[in-house]
C-alpha cells in the first residue's frame, strides 16, 4: 500500500493551498482517510478526516479555514487550506484506516501512512 501527498509549498499568511493525497494498493474502499501534521520536536496533530457517509471533522484550530474532501468511491482525499497561518506551517501527512472509528483523531489507529507533504506559511 502507498499513499502519495502532494501539494505542499511556500505561501504567505493569508493565502492557500491544496493537497492531495492518493491511496493505491488498497484491495477494498478505505473507509477512513485522514490529514494530520507534525512539526520538529512535536507529536503528530490531527486536522481533518473524513469517512464514507460522514461528515469530515476537523480539528478546532482549522474549522472555518480548512475544507476536507473525497473522491467518490476512490482512494483519494483533498485537503483545501485557505486563510493559512504561520502556525499552520508543517509537514502535512495523510492516513488510512480501512473502518470508522469514533476515535478518528488519533494517529495511533491509522493502518497506513504516506510520506508527508511540507506547508511553509511565512508571516
Amino acid at each position: 500500500v502507498q499513499l502519495q501527498a502532494s501539494g505542499g509549498g511556500w505561501v504567505q499568511a493569508g493565502g492557500s493551498l491544496r493537497l492531495s493525497c492518493e491511496a493505491s494498493g488498497l484491495s477494498s474502499y478505505a473507509y477512513l482517510m485522514a490529514w494530520f501534521r507534525q512539526t520538529p520536536g512535536m507529536e503528530r496533530e490531527f486536522v481533518a478526516a473524513g469517512g464514507s457517509g460522514r461528515s469530515p471533522r476537523y480539528a478546532d484550530s482549522v474549522k472555518g479555514r480548512f475544507i476536507f474532501s473525497r473522491d467518490s468511491g476512490k482512494n483519494t482525499a483533498y485537503l483545501q487550506m485557505r486563510s493559512l497561518r504561520p502556525e499552520d506551517a508543517a509537514n502535512y501527512f495523510c492516513a488510512v484506516r480501512r473502518v470508522w472509528i469514533t476515535a478518528y483523531d488519533n494517529p495511533v489507529h491509522y493502518d497506513y501512512w504516506g510520506q508527508g507533504t511540507q506547508v511553509t506559511v511565512s508571516s
